[in-house]
């Protein structure tokens, strides 16, 4: 991450010059939070194609898992008599050998409606990129990316639930971190005070309004604050608070990854992965049943078992964006850290044989992550846990589909 020469509190993006009024708040969504009495069943806004979900998982569809005798009834994929999904996207070409499972093409009317309102709440509402990013913005491909993320989604207010929390966290890592002026340097303070726009500071009369104008200062905060805003509305208070420690794991990421940069520090694998399990893609697929309408209890989410097959979730994307993004990293200025980077410096081998084997981790994590989650669906027949694993299994697909398919940020590298 190279020095922007920002001071502690700051972002590289300029804030607008002149003094913002209150942001907009979120106007009343049609449909009860999840938990509610008829959550998910909200009404559907005139003109998109958003199609009720049932709260149970649909006929056809049980955990995936391993295959074997006595695996069978373990599977996240169809049944043989399911209707057949429409194909996948044939643009990109995935990693060969990489293990994943081809998805369903998003929805187009609904990938459309995403993407046009995403872009409205980024533009309009919190002024999350200036205009000279404007290409940038449309290639990450945000609509696509959540559409594919969240085929259980019941209504496209759902949908945007995630999408603007996805928006978010890429302004945070893009302008305290990284392609646009981050620096390691004074992260830690720029960090804390975003993640005051998720959970909220509780001081004095004197000085909350110094803290509430400050949620105002730069893209991130105004973009955290703003998405935070309608993911309550939507979310139970188990699920916002889930969501705001998962959060805090990313930030923790963040600053070990900073802290490395600083002493120019090349972790073990180990620590590259340790610090790949908080600096990842957690916080997406653990609001999978908030963005469906729905609400996996707490105690059911905070078991040891939901929590180990959430982060070998988490853990496996990440690597699928390790590697996607490695010929995009390598063009970059300076040592950017991914794991076949730290395992051809660590292990001393070759980028070809170091990539292969970022590409067995990837493989090991993925059927570890799958067979623990069959463990769990058959230890705990809950509905509302068997489909929160399928939804989380959806994510893991479609993070891998918006990865292949997205040929505007990623080319794989020559070593076939």
């Amino acid at each position: 991450m190279p020095d922007s020469g920002l001071s502690p509190g700051q972002s590289s993006l300029p804030a607008p010059p002149v003094t913002l009024p209150p942001l907009p708040g979120p106007p009343s969504l049609p449909f009860p939070p999840a938990g509610a009495g008829g959550a998910g069943t909200g009404a559907v806004p005139a003109g998109v194609a958003d199609i009720p979900v049932p709260v149970d998982p649909e006929p056809g569809w049980i955990p995936r898992g391993p295959s074997g005798l006595g695996t069978a009834s373990l599977s996240l994929a169809r049944h043989p008599d399911a209707a057949t999904p429409r194909a996948a996207a044939p643009e990109g070409t995935p990693i060969p050998g990489l293990y994943h499972h081809p998805v369903a093409e998003p929805d187009p009317v609904r990938v459309e409606e995403v993407s046009l309102r995403i872009k409205a709440w980024a533009v309009d509402e919190v002024q999350a990129f200036p205009p000279e990013w404007e290409d940038q913005f449309d290639g990450f491909s945000v609509g696509r990316y959540m559409v594919a993320c969240h085929p259980d989604a019941p209504t496209v207010d759902h949908l945007m639930v995630a999408t603007r929390l996805m928006v978010a966290e890429n302004a945070v890592d893009d302008c305290y971190c990284e392609d646009h002026g981050g620096s390691p340097i004074g992260l830690g303070s720029r960090l804390l005070l975003a993640h005051t726009a998720l959970d909220p500071v509780h001081t004095t009369a004197e000085y909350a309004p110094g803290w509430a104008e400050s949620l105002h200062s730069d893209a991130p905060r105004r973009a955290y604050r703003s998405a935070m805003e309608y993911f309550v509305q939507l979310a139970t208070p188990s699920q916002a608070d889930r969501f705001r420690h998962d959060m805090a794991r990313l930030h923790m990421g963040y600053l070990a990854e900073a802290a490395w940069a600083e002493t120019e520090h090349v972790p073990e694998v180990w620590e590259y992965l340790a610090m790949r399990q908080f600096n990842n893609f957690r916080p997406c697929p653990t609001i999978t049943d908030t963005v469906g309408g729905y609400e996996l209890p707490a105690d059911l989410h905070a078991s040891p078992a939901m929590q180990r097959v959430i982060a070998l979730a988490g853990n496996a994307t990440t690597v699928v964006n390790d590697l996607y993004s490695y010929t995009k990293e390598q063009k970059s200025p300076g040592l950017h850290l991914n794991l076949p980077v730290v395992i051809a410096e660590r292990e001393g081998v070759s980028e070809k044989d170091a990539y292969l084997k970022a590409v067995e981790v990837h493989n090991d994590l993925m059927r570890t992550f799958e067979a623990e989650a069959a463990e769990l669906a058959a230890a705990c027949p809950v509905p509302t846990v068997l489909r929160f694993l399928k939804g989380v299994a959806a994510w893991v697909d479609g993070n891998h589909y918006w990865h292949q398919t997205n040929t505007y940020r990623y080319s794989l590298p020559s070593f076939w």
